[in-house]
């Protein structure tokens, strides 16, 4: 089938689930990502941050293969582009046919981050294409679990509404990049963000939340889950099996093959933790 548009993916598994977004750094991972969303049989979006665009020179080589993908895949597949901070990286994806992107102002003052979201929203809604973008901060793990910033409903609200924004990412008291899985969320909070904010809500550095702490979240109102290192210590761990069992090996299918099949183990696992329960 052809890639899927976020809307159509998301009303798939809503209300009773959220969709999972796992970001792709090379072909390996977004080949996995797919296969574990068609054991699943649950839709699933593919995310190409502005990171990986850069670690691939370009964004053109991994976002149309990750959309050549989707095209081919037997479930649902989005593609998007995820924490862009600038406006060029977001026309750039449009032009080469992603229909969804993150916008990232959230490290400019409060009224920057509204103005420059809402051009970015305009400009994006005139071609058809949906938008995210975050409100508080979602850091590493140098502070940002302190209340004091979380995201505040009403300010969500007041964004959202000024903005015109398709989804909102939130500070819940996840963070980036964790390597353990004890991050705890405040679920009460994203209760109160879900019903303040007529859109989706967004949970980042999901990887750092354990099992039931995501599968709280979903029930409290998280549309999509955003998910990268928990792959990438998936994929690590089984590359390293690999060259550890033989010190001869040098072919990369040899070790890379073992670290997507982990990968797509995980996707699926994932996906149906946070999607809907089959009838």
């Amino acid at each position: 089938m052809t890639d899927a548009t976020m809307p159509q993916a998301l009303s798939r598994v809503r209300p009773a689930g959220a969709i999972g977004a796992f970001n792709v750094i090379q072909l390996e991972h977004a080949e996995a990502i797919v296969a574990g969303a068609e054991a699943a049989g649950l839709p699933v979006v593919l995310q190409i941050s502005e990171n990986t665009a850069a670690y691939h020179r370009g964004l053109a080589p991994i976002a149309l293969a990750c959309r050549r993908l989707a095209d081919d895949a037997a479930t649902e597949v989005v593609v998007h582009l995820d924490h862009a901070t600038s406006a060029e990286l977001v026309h750039e994806a449009v032009g080469l046919g992603l229909g969804s992107v993150m916008y990232d102002a959230s490290a400019l003052p409060h009224a920057d981050n509204v103005a420059a979201t809402e051009a970015v929203v305009a400009w994006c809604h005139d071609r058809g294409v949906w938008v995210e973008a975050e409100l508080g901060e979602v850091g590493g793990k140098d502070g940002v679990h302190a209340p004091g910033v979380r995201t505040d409903p009403d300010d969500a609200a007041a964004f959202v509404e000024a903005t015109g924004v398709d989804a909102l990412a939130v500070a819940v008291g996840s963070s980036h990049a964790m390597l353990t899985r004890d991050a705890v969320l405040d679920d009460a909070l994203i209760a109160r963000l879900a019903k303040a904010v007529e859109v989706p809500l967004v949970l980042h550095g999901s990887s750092g939340v354990p099992d039931d702490g995501l599968a709280r979240a979903v029930a409290h109102g998280m549309a999509k889950i955003n998910i990268a290192t928990q792959l990438n210590k998936a994929m690590t761990a089984a590359v390293r099996e690999a060259l550890g069992a033989d010190d001869r090996l040098v072919d990369p299918r040899k070790y890379l093959g073992p670290g997507r099949d982990a990968v797509a183990t995980e996707v699926e696992r994932l996906l149906r933790l946070i999607g809907p329960t089959p009838s």
